[in-house]
């Protein structure tokens, strides 16, 4: 898996033109994992999630680990990690953490656990502090090949309008290391209100507009609640 890792780690620089130097200044490893279970083993699978992300956060080069659960489907789930590189998160994988959750959660799984790797494409340099009712908003953006560029122009702006919004406490997007004509962009909104109000913007639907024409599957936004 190490060699793998390193693999799509080379090809995606050579995809964005990056030079070793520039991975240096910008190591931060993004990794978005989603976990679905049967939906009568949701309570049980939440306890397991919030468990390994607590047990996450004490591995060596893990900075930042959120587990959040999704609010129309409460059977789904995602771990939303940083590492301060990609070898953090490879040697993670051959850990006790990880070890002990595919343990607790492979017999409830209602489909394998999808891990995405991520550079940062524009990631917030500060954040408010998350208020109890805070809402996430997880998606995935996939656009065809030819217009990758125009989506990284594209998402860049939707991240600096969406950030001078009322009620934004986070608002990162990053992009696939593998594919890198596929991004996440994670956001965390103060309640549901600011987060309805968000996507009223002009900013918000300028961005629609723009995406439609270069996407290359439906715009897949899912709404969740964290667990820790």
């Amino acid at each position: 898996m190490r060699s793998l890792t390193r693999l799509v780690l080379a090809l995606a620089m050579a995809a964005f033109g990056v030079t070793s130097a520039d991975a240096a200044d910008n190591a931060t490893f993004y990794t978005v994992t989603y976990v679905e279970v049967v939906p009568t083993a949701a309570a049980q699978a939440a306890g397991a999630v919030r468990q390994y992300a607590d047990a996450t956060r004490k591995d060596t080069g893990a900075v930042r680990v959120e587990s959040v659960q999704r609010v129309d489907r409460p059977n789904q789930f995602v771990v939303l990690a940083s590492w301060t590189e990609a070898k953090a998160f490879e040697a993670h994988q051959a850990g006790a953490a990880m070890k002990a959750f595919d343990t607790a959660v492979r017999p409830l799984m209602a489909s394998p656990n999808d891990t995405r790797l991520h550079q940062a494409l524009s990631v917030d340099v500060s954040t408010a502090a998350r208020a109890p009712g805070a809402v996430y908003a997880v998606t995935h953006v996939d656009v065809i090949p030819p217009r990758k560029d125009d989506a990284v122009v594209a998402l860049k702006q939707l991240a600096e309008d969406s950030r001078k919004d009322a009620g934004h406490v986070r608002f990162d997007v990053v992009q696939q290391t593998n594919r890198p004509n596929h991004f996440t962009v994670v956001e965390i909104w103060k309640d549901r209100a600011s987060f309805d109000a968000h996507t009223a913007t002009p900013g918000t639907k300028r961005f629609r507009e723009q995406l439609a024409p270069m996407s290359g599957s439906l715009y897949d936004e899912r709404l969740y609640q964290a667990l820790d």
